[in-house]
């Protein structure tokens, strides 16, 4: 496995040659309403390295795709027979329970139980996570220097940005189908006036703020 994005994956199977494998990867950790999204995408040795470089060339992090190809990567990902994809949410109120880091541990475990059968390891976007159901290994800056993480950050962030085109339709005053819910300065202004609504996370300072709450 020469191409670049599978250095991580190469590694892993080397050590343990057939062992399933996926990659995780989150969206929306420093969004002010609206869920934290994680996916998860496995792929096994034999298909992956023919996929890298034929239908999944144009996979990158997903923050270096324009939306246009990010859709199209997802449509791809989420059709394709030889790939198992998954998505997993922390709602609004469960990062005001439990903080944010929390619930994005827990998101990406939902993603992980999301693949059946659970795959025997993962690579982790980022520092390591509590919590999941399987052995991983961290990478920081994983989704762009392994294929599957960078597969799992497309799934992520098109569930989310389709997530928010329908908070934008329950709450259009805020602009959530634009700003994806980021703090905005348009979308600070709209919060401002009107207060948050029900997706805001309260325990997020501009939100808190607003109503003169500290958590």
């Amino acid at each position: 496995m020469s191409h670049p994005l599978l250095i991580h994956e190469a590694a892993f199977w080397a050590d343990h040659p057939g062992a399933a494998l996926a990659g995780v990867d989150e969206a929306g950790r420093g969004c002010l309403a609206g869920p934290v999204v994680a996916g998860a995408v496995s792929i096994s040795a034999e298909d992956l390295p023919r996929l890298a470089v034929e239908e999944l060339a144009a996979v990158n992090d997903s923050k270096q795709l324009t939306e246009r190809k990010r859709e199209a990567l997802y449509d791809l990902i989420t059709a394709h027979p030889a790939i198992r994809w998954a998505a997993g949410l922390a709602s609004a109120r469960e990062i005001d329970e439990l903080n944010i880091l929390r619930a994005t541990h827990l998101a990406m475990r939902r993603a992980l139980e999301g693949l059946t059968p659970l795959p025997d390891h993962a690579l982790v976007d980022g520092l390591p996570v509590k919590g999941l159901p399987i052995p991983h290994t961290a990478i920081v800056k994983g989704d762009a220097t392994s294929l599957l993480i960078a597969c799992a950050s497309i799934i992520a962030k098109v569930t989310r940005d389709r997530l928010c085109r329908e908070l934008d339709r329950l709450y259009p005053a805020y602009g959530f189908a634009q700003n994806k819910t980021y703090g905005t300065a348009s979308h600070l202004a709209a919060l401002r006036r009107l207060g948050p609504c029900p997706e805001h996370r309260r325990s997020f300072a501009p939100v808190s703020y607003v109503q003169g709450e500290l958590f």
